[in-house]
């Protein structure tokens, strides 16, 4: 659980959306391009494929 890192700070409900964000988004996607599971999140709504090299825009979390 990636949450873990605040212990018994900001509630049970925020470390538990924080969770789900951090999981999502450190999580292989689907390339549009290529269609393989091989994205990566590079920064904040710009990720990257490793297989096919193209780097694009998304969602901040999810592509």
């Amino acid at each position: 659980m990636p949450a873990k890192q605040y212990g018994p700070r900001y509630g049970r409900r925020v470390r538990k959306q924080v969770d789900r964000f951090e999981r999502s988004a450190r999580a292989k996607h689907k390339c549009p391009y290529c269609n393989k599971e091989s994205v990566k999140r590079v920064a904040v709504g710009i990720w990257n494929c490793r297989s096919c090299q193209m780097t694009f825009t998304g969602g901040a979390y999810t592509l």
